[in-house]
């Protein structure tokens, strides 16, 4: 049983909290019972830290202390379970794309992360955003972070260099009703920005099709729900 602060591992686990180290060393953390079994199905465990006796197979595993484990996670479960995951690296991008621009809420992000995989969004590319693997992203994202192709990138270049994908954004001015515009392109990425600046005017002007959702009684939707009605739109006609 770990039982000191001062262990090796338990110092490492600790400073993947920080976002500069889990872009060091390419691993983060998972907490909780359902999201570490969720890691597990995905391949992406390293090393697991539980409160009690469990055997995981082929899995390296610790047993520590409440104290030690009050340090790794704030979840205060009745059975606390921690694991440090292997961050995936991608090199194939999906039909359907989301691409992000500044989204800065975790809740957001996780929300999105979760709605891109419910509706075939297999790639998500981010520019000055939050980190994917943020303790807050991952639960808000309920696991999916592991069935996503999480990908950091320049949005414009992006853009201008697969020019095989035909870009959506939003515009409540100028932009289409949602119920009339079409998404009948074999590659599509819809772009969506910061909670309170939108998408930066330079990558605006390289969308294809700008489209707005009408609404009775707001000017605008949290982009969580904006983004989740978008992909829903884009996809429902694959949806039996």
């Amino acid at each position: 049983m770990i039982e000191s602060l001062s262990n090796s591992k338990i110092k490492y686990a600790i400073k993947l909290k920080q976002k500069k180290y889990r872009n060091q060393f390419n691993q983060f953390l998972v907490e909780g019972k359902h999201l570490v079994e969720e890691a597990i199905k995905s391949n992406m465990v390293s090393i697991i830290f539980t409160t009690q006796e469990e055997t995981f197979a082929d899995i390296e595993n610790y047993l520590v202390t409440i104290p030690v484990m009050s340090k790794l996670s704030k979840l205060n479960n009745d059975y606390e379970i921690v694991a440090i995951c292997n961050r995936p690296s991608y090199d194939s991008l999906s039909n359907k794309i989301l691409l992000l621009d500044g989204v800065q809420d975790p809740g957001n992000m996780g929300t999105l992360i979760r709605t891109a995989a419910a509706f075939g969004f297999e790639t998500i590319i981010s520019e000055s955003s939050v980190d994917y693997f943020n303790e807050k992203v991952i639960r808000s994202s309920q696991g999916a972070v592991f069935y996503v192709n999480l990908m950091e990138g320049n949005i414009k270049e992006f853009i201008q260099n697969h020019v095989e994908y035909h870009i959506y954004g939003t515009d409540v001015l100028t932009g289409l009703d949602i119920r009339t515009a079409s998404f009948d392109h074999s590659k599509i990425a819809i772009i969506l920005g910061n909670e309170g600046n939108g998408v930066r005017a330079s990558i605006r002007d390289l969308v294809h099709t700008n489209i707005h959702i009408p609404m009775l009684s707001t000017e605008s939707l949290n982009v969580g729900i904006a983004g989740g009605i978008l992909m829903y739109e884009a996809c429902k006609e694959n949806i039996k």
